[in-house]
């Protein structure tokens, strides 16, 4: 018996441990991996409004075409981690977090980029659909931002055709009706390629109009609806009081658990320190994106899994009131717990699953954040607070586990 309770308790030992360093190896790697929406790192969110362009309707497949031009576009000012999505039948939500210059982004990503050639007389003579490739860079005398046209086979045609016929005469290029560029054509033009100068002051600037061009006009006139920016002190601040807020609740539920139930009480905050790693690893693995009501979504899924440990713990008390074994008592009260716990769990996971299918941004954060942790909850309370127990139950008698 001696040497059972011995090694009882020496994996007792052991998962304390590795549970303790787990958590605490976990801390720098989860700080760094872990993605912030925008109302914890700053940034800019944009609500818009598509809107009918040269009488092409607004269909969900033009909507998904400009969500895809949108993707490009903010790949290609380097925003890390946005989110880019539909909502109802006309709008666009885009979130951008950590951008340095939220109105220039918003400038950029909004525009519907159509570019146009055009004649002294104002006739269309090439547009940006026979555009091949675009890139900023600076003049052969290295003091002057200008973007670099390159057009396909046809466009090259139309190119070196046109130029053939007006040299000496001023061509007009325009983005979205507003004129960039008006160089006068000095010589024919074979090879298809151009540059558009004298109207960027920086190379910042060339590059974001290359972006354009690269990716393309939009399917359908955008308006912005709703333009709002989070700066990254206030981002900070709010992280900072979130986190706050969360570890004093946690600590609060591990102090009554302990106080209340003692050896199950320290047994449940053990299993609390893991499934809160399970959680966060999970969202990494996920590539899932913490927010505000994200981290809401998280507590409340502590508060959950401490639910889940009670009814099992008031289970297992039942069991000894009526006079099992310690070691019948737990598993009667985990197989009497289970149902309810399953139950009460399943119908929070539909809730979530609806909000996470219908919502958007912050709600869908909630819904994802909310759904991992009951999972986890789960896991936790049904089959790692279980086995752990059993181990306890070689090293206590019913009457040293609980206060009855």
């Amino acid at each position: 018996m001696e040497r059972v309770n011995a090694t009882s308790l020496v994996k007792l030992i052991a998962v304390v441990l590795a549970v303790a360093l787990l958590a605490g190896f976990s801390y720098n790697p989860l700080k760094e991996r872990i993605k912030l929406g925008l109302d914890l790192k700053g940034g800019l969110h944009v609500v818009m409004e598509a809107q009918e362009k040269e009488g092409r309707e607004v269909t969900p497949d033009t909507i998904q075409k400009s969500i895809g031009i949108l993707r490009q576009r903010v790949d290609e000012l380097g925003v890390e981690e946005p989110i880019i999505q539909g909502e109802g039948n006309t709008r666009i939500i885009v979130e951008l977090p950590g951008v340095d210059n939220p109105e220039a982004a918003a400038d950029v990503i909004g525009q519907t980029a159509e570019l146009e050639f055009k004649d002294e007389n104002g006739n269309v003579i090439l547009s940006g659909k026979n555009l091949k490739e675009a890139r900023a860079e600076l003049d052969p005398a290295g003091n002057e931002p200008q973007v670099s046209l390159e057009f396909d086979k046809e466009g090259a045609e139309i190119f070196k055709d046109f130029s053939a016929a007006n040299i000496g005469k001023v061509l007009g290029i325009y983005l979205d009706d507003r004129m960039i560029s008006n160089p006068t054509i000095r010589e024919v033009i074979p090879n298809g390629m151009a540059r558009i100068s004298g109207g960027f002051e920086t190379l910042k600037e060339a590059e974001e109009t290359a972006v354009l061009l690269r990716s393309g006009a939009l399917p359908v006139s955008l308006s912005i609806e709703e333009k709002r920016t989070v700066g990254p002190t206030l981002g900070s601040d709010s992280l900072a009081k979130s986190l706050k807020a969360g570890i004093i609740g946690i600590i609060m539920i591990l102090v009554f658990m302990i106080g209340y139930y003692r050896v199950p009480g320290t047994v449940a905050a053990v299993s609390l320190i893991l499934y809160a790693c399970i959680v966060l690893w999970t969202m990494v693995l996920l590539k899932a994106t913490l927010t505000l009501p994200g981290i809401a979504g998280f507590i409340l899924s502590i508060g959950m899994a401490v639910d889940a440990n009670i009814i099992i713990y008031e289970r297992i008390k039942d069991e000894l009131r009526h006079g099992k074994t310690l070691k019948a008592a737990i598993e009667s009260g985990f197989n009497r717990a289970f149902w309810t716990i399953f139950d009460a769990n399943v119908t929070t996971l539909i809730a979530a699953g609806v909000l996470m299918f219908f919502g958007t941004g912050p709600i869908k954060g909630f819904a994802v954040t909310l759904s991992i942790g009951i999972i986890a909850s789960m896991f936790t309370a049904i089959t790692f607070t279980r086995w752990v127990l059993k181990m306890v139950s070689d090293l206590f008698k019913k009457t040293e586990l609980y206060v009855a």
